[in-house]
């Protein structure tokens, strides 16, 4: 969890962050573990967190090093880039033993790859995956903040994995296999035995694989704002859909609309609920 440095200001961010804020707005339960530092913007971070309806109990405080700050760069609308600094207190999740039992009567644990970019909090979340049920591997890959064995690791770890459309061609391209994404999916699916795959594609939707099919959903067209959380909405969207035990295609359809939706304003956590993006999907319908 950190903050998204922008021309017009900074906004309260992080993959892990924008996803349970809006597992929340869709009426799930969420805890987040992460750690801000002991200074003012590690104090606001906790206020907006619980201003979101969420706890911050798992939410650690350091001493040595700063909140996080990511600036971004929106120049091109349709495709956000970020300098994220480091170190920075979330670097140093520490692992406590409160930790373990919560993970494991989780219903699932997310979990992206920049948590695993330094020791101390790859550790962590290391531990924290031998004690998880159903583990949700959000890739978000984000140079050069990864490597191709941390993140094949945390693929073989993974039940549930999404990723976009740039990362599924890049990690194709490490085992040397065929990028397109029927083959790709069925392929990640057998070679790390995952329940699901998913890969969002912007504009043009999104494709899941489960239970040795493909769905796919097209995209939205919407008046775009900015991309910033539209895919954290998604994979929350998808998570809803998937705990419910909801069909696969309408899971994914939903979360397509979560995210384009999320996309029609400025931030990534705009207070959107269940019932706004229904509308969306019946308006397009």
């Amino acid at each position: 969890m950190l903050w998204d440095v922008l021309p017009t200001g900074k906004q309260p961010g992080g993959a892990p962050l924008n996803v349970a804020v809006h597992l929340r707005n869709f009426g799930q339960e969420a805890l987040l573990i992460s750690r801000v530092g002991h200074d003012d913007l590690g104090t606001e971070l906790l206020a907006f967190v619980q201003s979101k309806g969420l706890s911050t109990r798992y939410i650690q405080r350091g001493e040595t090093h700063l909140t996080g700050v990511v600036k971004a760069n929106v120049s091109d609308s349709h495709e956000v880039t970020y300098k994220i600094v480091q170190p920075v207190a979330w670097d140093y999740i520490q692992y406590e033993d409160a930790l373990g039992p919560l993970v494991e009567s989780a219903e699932a644990f997310v979990f992206g790859s920049l948590a695993a970019r330094s020791g101390a909090t790859r550790e962590t979340l290391y531990r924290l995956l031998q004690r998880a049920a159903f583990k949700v591997f959000d890739v978000n890959l984000r140079a050069p903040h990864y490597s191709r064995s941390v993140v094949t690791y945390l693929l073989r770890q993974a039940n549930l994995v999404k990723l976009n459309h740039h990362e599924l061609a890049e990690i194709m391209g490490w085992f040397g296999a065929s990028p397109d994404e029927e083959t790709a999916l069925h392929w990640l699916a057998d070679r790390f035995g995952l329940q699901a795959v998913c890969v969002t594609k912007g504009a043009d939707g999104a494709v899941l694989w489960t239970g040795g099919q493909l769905h796919r959903s097209p995209g939205i067209a919407v008046q775009l704002q900015d991309t910033i959380g539209s895919g954290d909405a998604f994979l929350a969207a998808l998570l809803k859909g998937w705990l419910a035990g909801q069909p696969p295609a309408e899971a994914l359809a939903f979360a397509c609309a979560a995210g384009s939706l999320v996309a029609t304003y400025q931030g990534a956590t705009p207070a959107i609920s269940e019932a706004d993006v229904l509308a969306l999907a019946a308006s397009i319908a």
